[in-house]
């Protein structure tokens, strides 16, 4: 390879390189753009501040008798990695009965189990609940055996989450 080929290639390989980290920075660092959908993903709008969210799906979550796991502050763990990060936390819970139902059907479903809450905050100052809907997790995992469970599932999930609706 020659020399001029060498340079060449550095510098179309630089400059790739720099449009491509441009171009994600551009994507990520605009807090105007309302957050992307996901597959699979049931979001509703809390009628609360994000602590009040929060704190009332914790107790939504114990008032049904459902075992509380852990709660992950994501926003203080961006923090500590000196990354802004918008209000997000993540809370994980389940009734192990229930979900080892769906283990039972396919071990690997405990990749989507214990239950998890997203509840984020937009730029707008507007607080979101998310969680994965079941429907679509039974699809990912081929469970064709458990249409009972998810639907229990979902409808407390469904609870859970609408417990914020102001309804």
């Amino acid at each position: 390879m020659t020399a001029f080929t060498r340079q060449t290639l550095t510098a179309l390989a630089a400059g790739i390189t720099i449009a491509l980290t441009a171009g994600a920075a551009a994507a990520v660092a605009d807090p105007a753009q309302p957050p992307q959908s996901a597959e699979g993903v049931i979001r509703a709008p809390s009628a609360y501040g994000f602590d009040e969210t929060v704190e009332r799906l914790k107790a939504d979550i114990a008032g049904k008798g459902i075992r509380f796991f852990t709660e992950i502050d994501q926003a203080e763990l961006a923090r500590g990695a000196n990354i802004a990060l918008r209000p997000s936390k993540l809370l994980i819970f389940g009734n192990p009965p229930l979900g080892a139902q769906f283990l039972t059907s396919n071990p690997y479903a405990g990749l989507d189990w214990p239950v998890r809450i997203l509840v984020t905050q937009d730029p707008a100052g507007k607080v979101w609940v998310a969680y994965t809907d079941f429907a679509y997790i039974a699809d990912r995992y081929a469970i064709e055996d458990r249409a009972a469970q998810i639907r229990m599932a979902s409808e407390v999930a469904g609870s859970i989450a609408g417990s914020v609706s102001g309804r």
